[in-house]
């Protein structure tokens, strides 16, 4: 009777946690949770089936030494009966882990598109392109513009040329047009020297790390597509777990809504019905339920392989970013964009670690997930 009622009390706080918001919980406490909700529902069911398997092994030998007809009669159908009951008890046994598994289900889905959203407005924030540009390209520095304004005012008009628009804005051209007009410009030799000690870090900066910056930004670009694609097909996800008990309603519209208590009242009745219904029916409102499990093990196993691509990313982002071999040397003039930016990238490898890491479902642990055995079944 223990059991039974911890069953019940943690089927029932399993419908209640679906209408409350926890986002910062860990899906793995989730998924150990329903691991030992399905352990205390077999081991229940296993008592009462130890207890009609011993009671089939007793009609059995009374059946072998019986020489009455009329007394096997009724012992073989006092076996059918247990028989019978037997069946029953799996019947009952495979909806109850039917609901946990689906019940702990959604409430992944639920925790991993809040994850999945994090993650977007994450990579949003990161890096604008124009951070990226400002702190890429010397011609977005004062100090620069203000050399160029300056070599322009004292330059031999007949020496010295204008770059056009477009080749004004290319990085490595602006540079060399500069040094180029500073060369036949009125400046003397201690005005050109000063001036390159006022720029020299910046130049130094830009032209060493440009290639790796528009790096991290076009990847960072693409980790951001990635978990649009992510959100989409968690959104697809929750319409086809929610199909079969009846909720038509969008993940998103769920979540801003707050209608967690609807979809648990939709299953509520569904599951009622599922109970009520003859064999074959409620078998297939059990698969029903059963067949989109797998499809949250597919976008699990979806939603891992790209935590590890983005934490691989942005440890590789890390490296770059740390690569500047003079930043020591030229720490009071980098920009403060730079040093965000590396502050950015420290950050969301802690989170790659911790917030967003993937679910550990392997091995056995797939097996509990996918049929609700444990492993020695």
């Amino acid at each position: 009777m223990y059991k039974l009622a911890f069953i019940i009390f943690t089927l029932f706080w399993s419908y209640s946690s679906l209408a409350h918001k926890d986002f910062n919980k860990d899906p793995n406490v989730i998924f150990q949770e329903m691991l030992q909700e399905i352990e205390n529902i077999n081991e229940n069911y296993d008592i009462q089936k130890s207890s009609i398997h011993l009671k089939i092994q007793k009609i059995d030998k009374q059946l072998k030494v019986s020489d009455n007809v009329e007394q096997k009669v009724e012992l073989l159908i006092q076996k059918d009966i247990l028989k019978t009951r037997l069946q029953s008890l799996k019947q009952i046994n495979a909806k109850d882990i039917t609901k946990v598994r689906y019940i702990k289900g959604l409430e992944i889905i639920r925790l991993l598109y809040e994850k999945v959203l994090s993650l977007d407005h994450h990579f949003a924030s990161v890096a604008t392109f124009s951070e990226i540009n400002k702190i890429a390209n010397p011609n977005q520095y004062p100090e620069y513009d203000r050399l160029k304004s300056l070599v322009k005012s004292k330059r031999h008009k007949k020496e010295g040329f204008d770059l056009t628009n477009v080749l004004g804005t290319n990085t490595l051209v602006s540079v060399i047009n500069t040094f180029s007009n500073m060369m036949v410009s009125d400046l003397s030799k201690e005005e050109k020297e000063e001036e390159l000690q006022n720029i020299d870090c910046i130049l130094d900066f830009t032209l060493r790390m440009q290639n790796d910056l528009n790096t991290i930004y076009f990847e960072t670009a693409f980790l951001q597509k990635s978990n649009a694609t992510i959100k989409a097909d968690i959104e697809k996800l929750f319409l086809n777990f929610t199909k079969p008990i009846g909720y038509a309603a969008q993940l998103e519209d769920c979540r801003n809504n707050d209608d967690w208590a609807s979809v648990r009242q939709k299953l509520n009745t569904f599951v009622e019905q599922m109970n009520k219904a003859k064999d074959s029916d409620g078998l297939r409102m059990r698969i029903d339920l059963e067949f989109p499990i797998d499809r949250l093990i597919q976008f699990i196993t979806q939603y891992n392989n790209f935590i590890n691509d983005g934490e691989d990313f942005y440890q590789k982002f890390k490296i770059m970013l740390n690569s500047y071999e003079n930043e020591d040397q030229c720490q009071s003039k980098l920009p403060i964009e730079y040093k965000k930016l590396k502050s950015d990238i420290d950050i969301a490898v802690q989170k790659f670690n911790v917030a967003y890491k993937p679910i550990q479902v392997n091995g056995s642990k797939m097996k509990q997930l996918l049929y609700g055995l444990n492993e020695y079944e």
